[in-house]
C-alpha cells in the first residue's frame, strides 16, 4: 500500500481472480487498494487515517458480508460497496437500508464499480471533515469556564443581556463580559454563527425571549 496515498480502497473477496482483476481496475484509474480474502484479514489490517471505501463480497468464508455490514453499522468504518455473484432483491434492499453505497452483481460494469468506489471515498472524506470540525467545536466549548458554559445557551436562546443576567442572578455588565468571552473563545463574530455552532454541539435552548409567541 502506498503510504503517501490520500485514500485507500479495501477489497474483501475470497476469489483470488476477483481480487486481482478488481485491484488492476482500481489501479488503472489511480486508486490505491489493498485486497484480502476474508473479514478476519480485513479486521487485522491497519487503518490509515485517510478517506476509504470497502469493496465487500457477500459470500465470504468466515462472515457473510451483509452480517459484517450490520456489525459495523455504528462503528467507525468506511462506506461499503457490495459486489456479489449471488445477488437478490432482499439482500440488495437490506444492504442499501444499512447505508451501502451500491450493490453490484457480478459480472458488474467496471464504470459502475469505479463510480461507486469514488462516491464511497467522497462520503468518507466528508464524514471525516465533519468529525474533525465537530471535535474542534467541542474543544472550543471545553475552553469555556463553567459560568461561560451556562451563559452560552442563554445567548443562543435569544435572551437579552438583562434577561440572561436575571436568569443567572448576576449583573447585566457581568453577563455582557461573559458574553464577549464566549464569542471570543468560540471564535465567532456573529450571533447567527454562534447559533449554528450550538446546534452542531446539540446545546439545548431551554429559554427564549419569544416563548409563548405563536408560530407564524
Amino acid at each position: 500500500m502506498d503510504r503517501d496515498a490520500d485514500h485507500i480502497v479495501f477489497l474483501v473477496d475470497d476469489d483470488p481472480k476477483v481480487r486481482e482483476s478488481v485491484g488492476e481496475l482500481l489501479s488503472s484509474v489511480g486508486l490505491t487498494s489493498i485486497a484480502v480474502g476474508s473479514v478476519r484479514e480485513y479486521s487485522e489490517l491497519p487503518r490509515p487515517q485517510v478517506p476509504a471505501c470497502i469493496v465487500l463480497d457477500v459470500e465470504l468464508p468466515d462472515v457473510n458480508g451483509l452480517d459484517f455490514q450490520a456489525q459495523i453499522e455504528n462503528d467507525d468504518h468506511p462506506p461499503v460497496v457490495f459486489i456479489t455473484g449471488h445477488g437478490d432483491i432482499p439482500s440488495s434492499v437490506s444492504a442499501m437500508k444499512r447505508g451501502a453505497v451500491d450493490f453490484l452483481t457480478k459480472p458488474f460494469d467496471s464504470a459502475d464499480l469505479i463510480a461507486a468506489v469514488l462516491a464511497g471515498i467522497e462520503q468518507d472524506r466528508e464524514r471525516r471533515e465533519e468529525r474533525d470540525v465537530l471535535a474542534d467545536l467541542k474543544d472550543r466549548f471545553q475552553q469555556l469556564t463553567p459560568r461561560e458554559q451556562q451563559v452560552l445557551p442563554l445567548i443562543v436562546s435569544g435572551l437579552l443581556s438583562k434577561q440572561g443576567a436575571a436568569e443567572l442572578g448576576i449583573s447585566e455588565i457581568t453577563f455582557q463580559v461573559h458574553r464577549g468571552r464566549v464569542m471570543q473563545k468560540m471564535r465567532v463574530t456573529s450571533f447567527a454563527e454562534l447559533v449554528r455552532i450550538a446546534a452542531k454541539l446539540e446545546i439545548p435552548i431551554t429559554h427564549s425571549r419569544y416563548a409563548g409567541v405563536p408560530a407564524k
